[in-house]
């Protein structure tokens, strides 16, 4: 596996004219190939750390797989210099991904739904039922979630270039903790360790990110049956939209003591 830091020299410049050269902490951004029984399915940048989660998470969220079991084995490659090429092994019964997923060009850190071949498609993607989920929560659980979140982020505090995403029971409760130079990967980070741990759906859980709450992250915590997503900047419309179609709970411009709820506000206990 690489690195999750790297160190770079910088040039420190300031208003005043001081110029300062010294070592910087980046965080780190490599490729991720993804194999399934040997079979190239895409390359994906990440930043190195928790890849079998990533992994996992991922092929939910595309509906590959839906259970820890569905996954017999995975595996970095041999046949690579660098830890950086992951094969999976689907169980004896699961269907192989679909030809259309197989992607021979890298996708972004900021990319979430390339696999997907239309909207359409995206809004079908419901393994699990979350409208009917009964939990509640109150406006100070959730002003709380923020400031746990970034005090579990280690590596945020070396580099301030990681996103998080953090699964919170409705008490408040930290479940998982995840970082990733990308949205989506963080994301599929959480989903994916919950996949392995058994724990999917997540039933009565909030899903808070660290950054806009975008439609990809959406149909991520939709399809993972995650029923309350809180990010802590806004919202796209399309993610309205389909929070408001599966029935979930969409909480954006969380800080401080305010949110803005956009979607399913009977979840919150005033």
């Amino acid at each position: 596996m690489g690195r999750i830091t790297v160190r770079r020299p910088v040039l420190r410049l300031s208003a005043s004219g001081s110029r300062v050269r010294r070592p910087d902490t980046l965080a780190a951004e490599e490729p991720l190939e993804i194999r399934v029984a040997g079979k190239p399915l895409t390359i994906t940048m990440r930043t190195p750390g928790h890849d079998f989660d990533l992994v996992a998470g991922f092929l939910a969220a595309e509906g590959v797989v839906g259970r820890a079991g569905d996954i017999a084995t995975m595996r970095y490659c041999a046949d690579t210099e660098e830890q950086n090429t992951l094969d999976v092994v689907l169980s004896p019964g699961v269907p192989p991904p679909d030809d259309s997923m197989t992607r021979a060009f890298t996708t972004t850190s900021a990319c979430g739904v390339c696999g997907k071949s239309s909207i359409e498609a995206l809004r079908a993607d419901r393994p699990y039922e979350v409208a009917g989920d009964p939990v509640r929560l109150t406006p100070d659980v959730l002003a709380a979630m923020p400031e746990r979140l970034r005090e579990a982020q280690r590596v945020f505090d070396r580099t301030g270039g990681l996103h998080a995403a953090g699964l919170f029971d409705a008490g408040g409760g930290l479940l998982a903790l995840r970082e990733d130079v990308g949205r989506h990967n963080a994301v599929d980070k959480v989903i994916g360790w919950a996949l392995r741990q058994g724990r999917l759906p997540l039933t009565g859980t909030v899903l808070m990110v660290s950054g806009r709450a975008s439609f990809e992250l959406t149909q991520k915590a939709m399809t993972a049956g995650v029923p309350v997503l809180a990010a802590v900047s806004a919202p796209s419309s399309l993610a309205v939209d389909l929070a408001e179609d599966a029935g979930m709970t969409l909480v954006g411009f969380l800080r401080g003591e305010t949110m803005n709820v956009y979607a399913g506000a009977e979840r919150i206990a005033l």
